[in-house]
């Protein structure tokens, strides 16, 4: 009985050959059906199980804070990230991603900087003046609970990118710019301004209770 095909050149693919390509194309088809759901109800034909095997965390430094932070600001700004391929039909290559990032950026007065000629006290100790330097915005903190992404599109070829990537449709880019425009959201809002008040209600409070009748304080 003759167990291989015809080949060109009298040679014949062996029969576990035969077998091989076979279970290879299979698993292929598998792999795609998987990745792309391209069959409804089909995607948990290889259910995942997760384990985290993540080491300890490692302190690296610890850094003293000579800042009151004043104030803090909540935003939320939905990114609309869209990357196009010269000549080619979005359904080929491109990717669209509607990212909603969610973060806080802190207002703060360096007083690490104070020496003595920044504070004035009288003789008898019931007044006192202190000059600050203008408060600062720190950086936008995404919030990884309320940050997500609404929607993802790409083309066939990023698709297909994907399967052979490390970091499949990462959000780096969209992450970066939602915190981009939550800086600059922070700088308009009034938040350094907001934190100089509280700064100064904070040091009022303070020495009043110390026995000082008035207190002045100044920016700049």
């Amino acid at each position: 009985m003759e167990t291989s095909s015809a080949r060109p050149g009298g040679l014949r693919r062996p029969w576990w050959g035969r077998i091989g390509v076979g279970l290879a194309v299979l698993v292929v088809l598998l792999v795609l059906v998987e990745r792309f759901s391209l069959l409804p109800g089909f995607g948990g034909l290889f259910g995942e199980e997760t384990r985290d095997r993540s080491g300890p965390a490692l302190l690296k430094s610890i850094q003293d804070m000579e800042r009151y932070e004043a104030a803090v600001g909540t935003f939320q700004v939905v990114v609309d990230l869209e990357k196009d391929a010269a000549f080619l039909p979005d359904a080929i290559r491109g990717t669209r991603t509607l990212y909603v990032g969610s973060g806080t950026v802190s207002g703060y007065v360096d007083l690490g900087g104070l020496s003595e000629g920044n504070v004035t006290v009288n003789g008898d100790r019931t007044k006192a003046s202190v000059r600050l330097p203008h408060a600062v915005l720190g950086t936008a903190a995404l919030d990884p609970e309320r940050s997500y992404a609404v929607s993802k599109q790409r083309g066939l070829l990023d698709r297909i990118g994907d399967l052979f990537s490390d970091n499949p449709a990462g959000e780096q880019a969209v992450q970066k710019l939602a915190a981009r425009h939550i800086d600059e959201a922070a700088r308009d809002s009034g938040l350094a301004e907001r934190a100089e008040k509280n700064t100064v209600s904070m040091l009022e409070g303070l020495l009043r209770s110390l026995g000082f009748r008035e207190v002045t304080v100044a920016y700049g």
